[in-house]
């Protein structure tokens, strides 16, 4: 019997195993591909990731970049250095290097198995696959937003959101990071630059869900010079934070994606998905030892130290697609605007710092004889 199964090995799952497996921990860890696997994925990360980790991540990161253009609907363009580089990551190596370090601690892999269903017998999990079941004490759902096991456990859905990534060959014209606003109704498109690409997303975060999102990414795509065909194009999910919730129950936790922790105001998810993780392993490890509510402590901390500002992002997201033009000549353009994400990103400020007198200096503009 294992002390922890892990279904699904992105940053979440292999962040958990590690952190397990370090522990003296027994962890098997599922997943369904062939590792490494191809992951659809704009790939920014911050680099304060780094403080969960005792070992170096440079292996795992294809490009440091220090500069971000923003544009709107192609024109007004601004650019900004960042105060502290953007990691840029491509997931199928950044996600097989946490599992590597993962089963270098004595964590077991199985890939190219898919779970088929869960069944808790007394006081452990019986978790059946297309090969052979597993047992094992504790169970942790980090099989992304579309993944069946939150489902399996209980919980009830939640709203996704489809992105839409291309993969451009990397030019002289794109070695920075971009945000494109004003082309796309509640969202928006960014490039990120890798050391071999240039990965192009789009995506919505307010309203309905848009239906032309490929043709949108499509013309952009061509208005900057990369040639794109609709064979070319990568769907994937954001499972967006949408308020405080129960991610624990009987020996089991969600993290990542199942969680639904990505940013609703910029989609940001490798890092609010690392850094419950690491939490779940803490949290289990608490449970192995023999605390009876550590699991519920897992809600609380997630909830408490993520969930709570996310509702402040949610609120700047609810303020800024609603009058996007405005937020990007009296917000995106300043260069404080840029200072503060990145702040935000590593981890040195919070939405909840900025987002009141954000919102106020927006609502502002609307005035008679103001901007």
């Amino acid at each position: 019997m294992f002390d922890c199964i892990i279904v699904g090995a992105g940053p979440a799952g292999g962040t958990a195993a590690y952190h397990l497996a370090k522990k003296g921990r027994s962890v098997l860890v599922i997943e369904k591909e062939s590792l490494p696997r191809v992951k659809a994925c704009g790939g920014g990360v911050s680099p304060a990731i780094a403080q969960w980790f005792d070992f170096d991540l440079t292996p795992a990161i294809s490009l440091k970049v220090n500069k971000i253009c923003y544009t709107w609907k192609l024109e007004d363009p601004v650019e900004a250095d960042l105060p502290v580089p953007m990691w840029m990551v491509k997931r199928d190596v950044f996600d097989h290097f946490l599992i590597q370090k993962a089963t270098a601690q004595g964590a077991e892999l199985r890939d190219k198995t898919e779970v088929t269903g869960i069944e808790f017998k007394s006081d452990f999990w019986e978790v059946r696959t297309n090969t052979e079941p597993f047992i094992g004490r504790y169970l942790i759902a980090a099989d992304g937003a579309t993944g069946p096991m939150s489902k399996w456990l209980g919980f009830k859905e939640s709203k996704k959101r489809k992105s839409i990534v291309f993969e451009a060959p990397l030019n002289d014209s794109n070695q920075k990071a971009s945000f494109e606003f004003g082309s796309v109704k509640n969202g928006n498109i960014w490039g990120f630059p890798k050391a071999d690409s240039y990965s192009i997303s789009i995506a919505t975060f307010r309203g309905g869900e848009a239906k032309n999102l490929s043709q949108d990414l499509m013309e952009y795509a061509q208005q900057i010079g990369a040639n794109v065909s609709q064979d070319q194009l990568l769907e994937h999910y954001i499972s967006l934070w949408d308020g405080g919730k129960n991610l624990h129950t009987q020996n089991a936790l969600l993290v990542g994606e199942a969680a639904n922790l990505s940013d609703p105001l910029s989609g940001e998810g490798i890092r609010p998905s690392i850094f419950s993780g690491v939490k779940a392993a803490e949290a289990i490890e608490k449970g192995l030892e023999g605390e009876e509510n550590a699991l519920e402590k897992y809600t609380q901390i997630v909830n408490e130290e993520w969930g709570k500002d996310m509702v402040w992002a949610g609120r700047l997201a609810g303020a800024f697609y609603r009058f996007p033009k405005v937020a990007y000549k009296v917000g995106v353009k300043l260069p404080a605007a840029t200072i503060v994400i990145s702040k935000i990103l590593c981890g040195e400020l919070r939405y909840a710092d900025i987002a009141n007198a954000a919102i106020k200096k927006l609502s502002s503009s609307f005035l008679p004889g103001r901007g």
